[in-house]
């Protein structure tokens, strides 16, 4: 919900500004202008602080198209950025001696690396609840479909010992070659998800024939997991 927020105000500031390249961004401050801002936003000062964001924004500019420039998502790590240079600017303490522009950009490339880190961490989770099928009705069938448990699993215990039989599952009752096709399909580990599409074409065999195997894999998790 932040990022969505700042990724908004990143882009109406922008147009606002008629900011497009980066010689259009508002100037760098003063010494004399910066130090004075910052004393001013240390009191709650609302305009010295927003003037102190607004014109380092091409700070966060700089970083971005000096470090990521082959990123393909870089308007969110604008606004990713630009949320590190509020930071800064709310935590940056004249009194200090060090220059802002220097503690600002430690500040924004923190942030970013903190979303990659969690970006990782994300893709790596394999959730009960993800779609993994669709029933003769054309309805999702999640892992907890699956499961097909007849007891409350609500809690997070229940959930997380479940998950872990399945993941056992997974390595013990299945072939070499089914394991393989499920875990290419669902990104199981980590990996990338692909369609059957994909994955036929990786392995070079049919798609029919990878979805027979997907299908003759799931009935083996589900047998295996029934209470």
């Amino acid at each position: 919900m932040l990022l969505t927020l700042f990724a908004l105000l990143t882009r109406v500031m922008h147009l606002i500004l008629g900011i497009g390249t980066p010689q259009k961004f508002p100037p760098p401050l003063s010494d004399a202008e910066e130090r004075e801002c910052f004393q001013r936003a240390a009191s709650g000062d609302e305009d010295a602080r927003q003037k102190l964001i607004l014109h380092n924004l091409r700070l966060v500019s700089h970083i971005v198209r000096k470090y990521y420039s082959t990123a393909k998502n870089q308007e969110d790590l604008v606004s990713i950025g630009t949320i590190g240079l509020v930071k800064a600017v709310d935590t940056f303490r004249v009194t200090n001696g060090a220059r802002f522009a220097t503690y600002g950009a430690k500040c924004i490339q923190n942030e970013i690396l903190m979303y990659f880190r969690a970006q990782k961490k994300r893709s790596m989770e394999v959730s009960i609840n993800e779609t993994i099928d669709v029933d003769r009705d054309g309805n999702p069938l999640t892992y907890m479909d699956v499961i097909c448990s007849e007891e409350d699993i609500a809690e997070e215990t229940d959930k997380k010992i479940l998950t872990e039989k399945m993941l056992r599952c997974i390595d013990t009752c299945l072939s070499p070659r089914e394991k393989q096709i499920l875990t290419m399909r669902y990104g199981i580990g980590g990996i990338e998800e692909k369609t059957q599409r994909e994955i036929a074409a990786a392995l070079g065999i049919s798609r029919s024939y990878v979805s027979r195997i997907e299908k003759n894999a799931l009935s083996k998790l589900q047998y295996a997991l029934k209470p």
